[in-house]
This record gives C-alpha cells, structure tokens and sequence, in this order.
C-alpha cells in the first residue's frame, strides 16, 4: 500500500484533544480540536504538497476508529512536514 518516498499523515497528530501518548505529534498550541481528513486535505492544498487519501485506515493506537489517513509526497523530514501542516490547520482554524 505504501511506497517509498511518502509520509503518512494520520488526522490524530494535529488533535489538540488528545494526549501525546494517545498519538498527537505536534505541539498542543500548533493543534487543533479534532480535524478532519478534509481539513488536513486543505492544509496541504495551501502548503502546495502532493497527497493521496485512504479513507478507511484506522490509527495503530485507535484502531476502532478509522479516520482515514494522507499519504503525502516526502518533501524533506517528517517532523519538517508535520509542523508546516500543523500551522497551516492552526491558521485555518484561527480563521473560523
């Protein structure tokens, strides 16, 4: 499923309601309460980066849940990649 060259993107990383040990990756104040697949489709529209979606993967740590998850065209490093999405979900949040 995965190739080489992406980087999985799981919409629990940026969740400013969840703990670090629940799967968030960023920040809490670079986190939002909980996005979407769609929110972080748009993130990545404005940041400009490449990404396919698989709608019904479910996180290793919520495996109940399935959020879907974004394969994104690696672009340097992930933690690089995370919090440039990051800022942008926080900026369009801030908007609403």
């Amino acid at each position: 499923m995965r190739r080489r060259g992406e980087v999985v993107l799981w919409p629990v990383y940026f969740d400013s309601t969840r703990s670090r040990s629940e799967g968030r990756r960023v920040p809490r104040r670079l986190a939002v309460p909980s996005p979407s697949i769609r929110r972080l489709q748009y993130a990545l529209d404005k940041v400009g980066l490449k990404y396919r979606v698989v709608k019904d993967a479910a996180h290793p740590r919520l495996p109940w849940r399935r959020m879907g998850m974004v394969l994104v065209e690696k672009d340097g490093s992930k933690s690089r990649l995370l919090r440039l999405v990051a800022k942008e979900l926080s900026r369009s949040d801030a908007s609403r």
